[in-house]
């Protein structure tokens, strides 16, 4: 049958202001792809994300650039050549892999051979803030098992490190810096988030300028974010990194993303499953992917005012696997 391709935007009002070491934001802005062919209909989403150089525009006009193939049948594997890495690749691929699922009968995780996908355990973003601000929104949330804290400030970061553990004496601590520290001063970071027991230093250094890493003692173990988008970026990471950050916006979908998590298996990292700031169909291919992976960090329904209809069931800090009146 003749399939159809559809992108739009759609817009989740969050439910507070969201800052990291970058800027702030009140909306989640995404685009849905959709892809049906009389009998079933695939749904996939996407974050545009202007740290990579994206844009609403630039993503619904790459998406637009393979309406033809797509619709003439192009399958998942030649997805890969018709578009790079990126948001717009990735809601067209999970679209894909959803439509494939309701045409086969047949759910995503029995196609990923997972026979019964369990509820992960999810980090809960704190966002940057004062850190009196910071350890009320930490003892707000304190029963939560995980907590990503957001620093990356031009100063306090070791104040902020130590009010959210001061609110939250139990959970596992996520620092996630976006890049905002730097060489001159990341000795004096890495011993103030070892000296609060965090589990892991998220991107600490911008992209490009982490070659200290090599070269210094990690009281932390560090996780690479900005600076790995595909399979093909993990090599070069060996020595700096402990840990990689899988997001399907930045692999271009849950088909790069699965050789993306066997590459960084073969190479012996330690892998988060993330995400960006979107919905529960944003969330739901990156839950499998969970399922074999040491963190996850998929929260990002929670920050919304209002999630998607049919989306993932958060329960205290699990979340679930998709429905398949959502995904898959």
């Amino acid at each position: 049958m003749t399939r159809r391709l559809w992108a739009t935007v759609d817009r989740f009002p969050l439910a507070r202001r969201f800052t990291i070491a970058r800027g702030s934001k009140t909306e989640a802005v995404v685009v849905t792809c959709r892809i049906e062919d009389g009998t079933a209909e695939g749904r996939g989403e996407c974050v545009p994300y202007a740290r990579y150089g994206e844009s609403v525009e630039s993503v619904l006009a790459a998406i637009e650039s393979v309406r033809e193939a797509i619709e003439a049948g192009a399958d998942r594997d030649r997805l890969q050549t018709l578009l790079p890495a990126g948001a717009a690749r990735n809601a067209v691929d999970c679209a894909l892999w959803d439509l494939e699922a309701k045409q086969s009968g047949r759910r995503v995780a029995e196609m990923l051979g997972i026979d019964r996908p369990r509820a992960i355990d999810t980090a809960f973003t704190i966002s940057l803030g004062t850190a009196d601000e910071m350890h009320a929104a930490a003892r707000a949330v304190s029963q939560r098992s995980v907590l990503k804290v957001k620093v990356g400030a031009p100063e306090g970061d070791a104040d902020r490190m130590r009010a959210v553990r001061a609110a939250a004496l139990q959970a596992r601590l996520i620092i996630d810096a976006n890049e905002g520290w730097r060489p001159e001063t990341i000795r004096q970071e890495m011993l103030a988030a070892a000296a609060i027991g965090a589990f892991v230093v998220e991107q600490p250094l911008p992209a490009g300028r982490d070659e200290i890493l090599a070269r210094m003692p990690r009281p932390v173990p560090v996780c690479a974010d900005e600076s790995v988008h595909g399979a093909d970026d993990l090599e070069a990471l060996v020595g700096r990194y402990d840990y990689v950050n899988l997001k399907l916006d930045k692999t271009g979908g849950l088909t790069e993303g699965l050789r993306f998590l066997a590459e960084a298996r073969r190479l012996g990292f330690g892998v988060m499953a993330g995400c960006m700031v979107g919905s529960s169909l944003a969330m739901a291919p990156a839950v499998l992917l969970a399922q074999d992976a040491e963190l996850c960090d998929l929260d990002g329904p929670l920050l919304l005012s209002q999630d998607r209809p049919d989306g993932l069931a958060y329960e205290g800090s699990t979340v679930g696997a998709p429905s398949p009146a959502l995904w898959g």
